[in-house]
């Protein structure tokens, strides 16, 4: 008789190995392996070849075209990260941290649906349903069209989805959920991977959008193997603390549309909503002080106007801090660095802290030129006029750079009645606003 392969397998990553392993060498996570029996082995070769099945080889030239139909899905934010509207058959994963919302928002949006005469189905294993029905009188969410199932086991919920019709499906959540045919523990990474590829083909055979709701880490990631993000077609995260009022919701990773686009939800009593008049919702033009400066940043096709704050503070230890909350630190400590060289501005005895509010994360380099106005500002005491917005890259060489859609940006400017703008270039389009050259970091100096 043969003997059975042994495989252990990593339950934060999935990674697989004949040996077992103290330290993962894929995610660094100490005594994480487990070994298979001979089940859980097939589970591991099923979903595996299935993501790697072969096909006969086809000329793109007789490939038809595919035309992508979605159904709104009555949220403007929501219809806006998604590309669009909600594609039938598409798999999505939603994931964010505990009570930022992610249940509610699905509820919500299960809800809006349900009014239009489709039928959604809730299936929750980490609340009951008296639970879920005083969510949903809150959200205004009551529909004859709107299903709650509480249950955990998978085969439930197939038996389910064969009794009845549902163009709309939610999993609350994936951590939760398991198979009778595994014997590993609910959100073990082998019933993750088997759930989440029977959810996929359930998807792709009766045409239901799927949306799961995935824990995270510390680290801020997705909770289980990677394969999960590789196996959906939408993952989207949302962000946002609990103890503020704006949500944003992000794209990740989108097979229907574009990744760049963000939701932005307001929570109130009744829930959460799509967020109206964005734009004054992450600057407070009332208030002028020292170490505020604005600048204009694009969220996919969306220019937003946001508040770089700065705290120059005398440092009474030996290594000053740097810290910066929504502003990448490295990119911080660089233009810090360029303040002392170009500017010779002595910061090397101060602590400096950034802030960006409304808790977006800047991703990208056109607010390098506001968060050295702020910086300026603070270490001098001197205020900047709310009126004034900040865009440009700044070089390692002190040189200020132009970003892409300039004209969008003081477009945006422009309805929020700022009347100057500090830019590398003249933009393009003609605009009422007073524009001032700033191609070096020096000029900055001359500004002030």
């Amino acid at each position: 008789m043969a003997k059975m392969k042994v495989l252990f397998e990593c339950q934060h990553c999935g990674l697989t190995t004949p040996k077992w392993m103290g330290k993962c060498t894929n995610c660094g996570a100490w005594d994480s392996f487990v070994e298979l029996n001979e089940h859980q082995q097939e589970v591991v070769k099923q979903t595996k070849s299935a993501s790697n099945s072969s096909s006969k080889a086809v000329s793109i030239n007789d490939i038809k075209e595919e035309n992508i139909y979605r159904f709104s899905s009555h949220d403007k934010e929501f219809d806006m990260v998604l590309g669009g509207g909600v594609v039938p058959g598409s798999l999505t994963l939603i994931g964010g941290s505990p009570g930022v919302g992610k249940s509610t928002l699905l509820l919500k949006v299960g809800g809006d649906i349900a009014s239009s005469g489709k039928n959604v189905l809730y299936v929750t294993g980490e609340e009951s349903s008296g639970q879920i029905k005083m969510r949903a009188n809150r959200l205004k969410a009551n529909h004859d069209s709107l299903y709650l199932l509480a249950e955990i086991r998978l085969e439930q919920v197939l038996v389910e989805l064969e009794h009845r019709k549902y163009d709309f499906l939610i999993i609350d959540s994936i951590q939760t959920l398991y198979s009778e045919a595994i014997t590993s523990a609910p959100g073990s990474v082998t019933q993750v991977r088997q759930i989440t590829f029977e959810l996929m083909r359930i998807a792709k055979d009766k045409g239901i959008a799927i949306f799961i709701i995935g824990h995270i880490t510390k680290e801020g990631s997705i909770a289980g193997p990677r394969v999960l993000e590789h196996m959906v077609d939408t993952v989207l995260y949302f962000e946002g603390d609990s103890s503020q009022e704006l949500r944003i919701l992000r794209g990740f990773k989108n097979r229907f549309g574009p990744t760049s686009e963000i939701g932005v939800f307001e929570m109130r009593n009744d829930g959460l909503v799509s967020a109206t008049d964005v734009a004054s919702r992450f600057f407070n033009r009332n208030s002028e002080q020292a170490g505020s400066a604005l600048t204009v940043i694009m969220e996919g096709s969306r220019p937003i106007i946001l508040e770089v704050q700065a705290l120059v503070s005398e440092s009474h230890t030996s290594n000053s801090k740097r810290q910066a909350t929504g502003f990448d630190n490295n990119r911080l400590n660089m233009l810090l660095a360029l303040l002392e060289r170009k500017l010779e501005i002595p910061l090397s005895g101060y602590d400096v802290f950034i802030n960006i509010t409304g808790g977006i994360k800047i991703t990208e380099t056109s607010a390098d030129l506001a968060v050295l106005a702020a910086i300026i500002s603070s270490f001098r005491n001197r205020v900047i006029s709310k009126e004034t917005v900040f865009i440009g890259e700044v070089s390692l060489v002190g040189d200020v750079r132009e970003v892409y859609a300039m004209d969008a940006r003081l477009k945006e400017a422009k309805m929020q009645n700022i009347t100057k703008a500090l830019l590398a270039k003249i933009p393009l389009e003609k605009t009422t606003m007073k524009i001032f050259l700033v191609d070096e970091v020096t000029k900055l100096i001359e500004w002030y």
